[in-house]
């Protein structure tokens, strides 16, 4: 039997197969990048309102998908400033622009891009190396402003460098560190530890 006259083996049907196939996947891929946008845009499901920074951010264990997920607790602003929309959104923009700027993403990661020479920060705000979170923030503040003089090395020997940050600039990482910590990442990154809850937080 000719082979040439088999309908499967002809070149007509495989590049008919071919623009078919790289149609079908292409409108697959739009589609799934209007889902990711959704899924991933400020006010979405797994990622809060910036308004979140005015309140208490913490992990529980769920059990249903075995991992820790952020809860989102009582009023609990940060550096006791009460923030709407508006104000929320200009602070955390201006973290995010100045860890890109500064390029914090040579030494450290967030939400699995970046470096692993330093720590991950995309859960830096519930980091437990900074101790009791009544103080977080001042000791955040106080690292970001002179991390040599505050050198958290985590046994690594590794020192931030001293990035000249303005008070500003480091109110407002601290703030995006917060907003970041808010975000449900499907438990990443693995084997994350939180900060130890405070007695009146339970």
């Amino acid at each position: 039997m000719n082979n040439n006259n088999v309908w499967w083996s002809s070149e007509e049907f495989w590049k008919k197969t071919a623009i078919f196939i790289t149609g079908l996947m292409s409108l697959i891929l739009i589609l799934l990048t209007f889902d990711t946008v959704d899924q991933i845009t400020e006010g979405s499901k797994r990622v809060p309102e910036y308004t979140v920074i005015n309140n208490r951010i913490f992990y529980q264990h769920d059990d249903e998908r075995n991992i820790l997920v952020p809860i989102i607790g009582e009023e609990a602003p940060l550096f006791g400033q009460l923030l709407n929309k508006e104000e929320a959104a200009e602070l955390i923009n201006i973290g995010k622009l100045t860890i890109q700027a500064k390029n914090c993403m040579n030494c450290h990661t967030i939400l699995g891009n970046g470096a692993y020479y330093a720590p991950d920060l995309t859960k830096a705000w519930l980091d437990p190396s900074w101790g009791n979170e009544s103080v977080r923030e001042i000791l955040m503040m106080s690292f970001l402003l002179n991390p040599s003089e505050n050198a958290r090395t985590f046994d690594s020997k590794r020192k931030m460098p001293n990035l000249n940050l303005t008070k500003k600039e480091a109110e407002s990482v601290v703030a995006y560190l917060k907003w970041m910590s808010s975000i449900d990442t499907n438990g990443f990154p693995a084997n994350f530890i939180s900060i130890e809850q405070g007695e009146n937080n339970e």
